[in-house]
């Protein structure tokens, strides 16, 4: 069957996409050409989110499919900050001239996801009014550290895991395998230093995150739910996917296509490894891994849930919209106001008491903005004042001897608020 999802004109919040790494320009460094490959793949990892956002996708100088393997790791440290500094600069020429206090989406996978990660810690996490604007963090393929058992405190000290479609502030990641991870794997294994030179958490006190899309709470086993892009996907990766497949990819005359195989997916720990395992659900194909089995099923980790990932943004933007809303309407303060008793004193014991009639009085600076006062003497009917200056008289006729009287007022001022005001004492026999 054919889905017309429809867009809308003007979404109400925004994505910003780190692609992944894709080029296939020689040396360390791609320059900022936009190769068929980068249209390519923002099409195919990021446009299914225009949907629910507008999508931001910033050219950056990243470092090559050549440099993975050719590059040295000084040579690769060195064109990551060329990498980073692009795509800070975006961020932050983003944040200033098109955000206007709209909601983010942030998403990357694998290298773009390296580069969200030292963004997030040193442009959203630490700063309130960047990190309040955070919709959800969907970081991919990159392995996103968290303190050892717990679901913040490792490269952010702020954003916590999301465990619920309706939870906004917090991060979505995992790293996809259809077997079990080998000793050398990539991903799922917190490493044992930062080789990145950005600063990054590494060491044993930590591990990788995983987030189960269709059971962000409770990591139930679950159907995935897959959208694919229908056209080839050209050049290196064009390649990895029709091995991954094991063939080429399935296709239709529509922009996208969700594919009659289906997966579960949950997040495991295998073999040291924190990565969302895939299972075939009935006799769909086993996932080949592509280039080398450390990599795992890599290509598939943005688009093998992502039609869950487009509906958990639409559930989390309209929580953050509401929840923005609520917290916009200004806090009106109590109204300032007291009452003042006035009476003839006597003595009870150790206790003051009324002798005679009391006066009350409404006083406090608001006095001015009230347009109403209910008196409630001694628990009995109303006395209705309208005018200022907003006294009562309680005769000694209504006060009980022996007993306490509780005067109670209600006060109603020119803008809406109220006020509920008491004052208890006791009368003399």
């Amino acid at each position: 069957s054919v889905t017309d999802v429809p867009l809308p004109a003007d979404p109400p919040i925004d994505c910003f996409y780190v692609y992944p790494t894709v080029s296939e320009q020689l040396g360390v460094n791609a320059d900022k050409t936009k190769a068929p490959e980068l249209t390519a793949i923002a099409r195919y990892q990021a446009a299914r989110y225009s949907q629910e956002c507008r999508v931001f996708a910033p050219v950056y100088r990243q470092l090559t499919l050549a440099s993975i393997y050719t590059g040295s790791v000084a040579a690769r440290a060195a064109g990551r900050k060329i990498a980073y500094a692009d795509v800070r600069e975006a961020f932050l020429e983003y944040l200033a001239k098109d955000n206007g206090g709209r909601g983010i989406v942030l998403i990357g996978h694998s290298q773009g996801t390296g580069m969200l990660r030292q963004l997030m810690r040193q442009e959203v996490d630490p700063r309130p009014d960047v990190r309040r604007r955070l919709v959800s963090a969907i970081l991919l393929g990159g392995n996103v550290l968290v303190r050892k058992g717990q679901r913040v405190g490792g490269d952010f000290a702020q954003l916590p895991a999301c465990s619920a479609p309706t939870q906004h502030g917090c991060v979505i990641a995992w790293s996809t395998f259809s077997d079990a991870p080998p000793d050398n794997a990539r991903f799922g294994k917190a490493p044992a230093t930062d080789t990145t030179g950005a600063g990054l958490p590494a060491g044993p006190d930590y591990e990788v995150l995983c987030t189960n899309p269709a059971s962000l709470g409770a990591n139930d086993r679950a159907p995935l739910s897959t959208l694919i892009r229908t056209e080839p996907y050209p050049g290196v990766i064009g390649v990895g996917l029709t091995t991954t497949y094991g063939g080429p990819p399935p296709t239709a005359p529509t922009p996208w296509l969700q594919p009659a195989e289906r997966y579960t997916g949950r997040c495991e720990s295998v073999n040291g490894a924190n990565v969302l395992l895939l299972q075939p659900v009935g006799d769909a194909r086993h996932l080949n891994v592509f280039p080398t089995p450390d990599w795992g099923v890599h290509l598939t980790d943005a688009n093998i849930a992502l039609g869950q990932l487009v509906d958990t943004v639409h559930t989390q933007a309209a929580a953050y919209l509401a929840d923005t809303a609520r917290a916009a309407v200004p806090r009106r303060r109590a109204p300032r106001l007291k009452l003042s008793l006035t009476y003839p004193h006597g003595r009870a014991g150790v206790t003051a008491c009324t002798r005679g009639a009391v006066g009350v009085a409404l006083v406090g600076p608001d006095r001015p903005l009230v347009r109403r006062v209910d008196f409630r003497p001694a628990g009995h009917r109303l006395v209705r004042d309208t005018r200022a200056p907003f006294r009562a008289r309680i005769d000694r006729a209504r006060l009980r001897p022996g007993r306490l009287a509780q005067i109670s007022v209600l006060a109603r001022l020119r803008d809406g608020r109220t006020a509920r005001l008491s004052r208890t004492l006791q009368v003399c026999r």
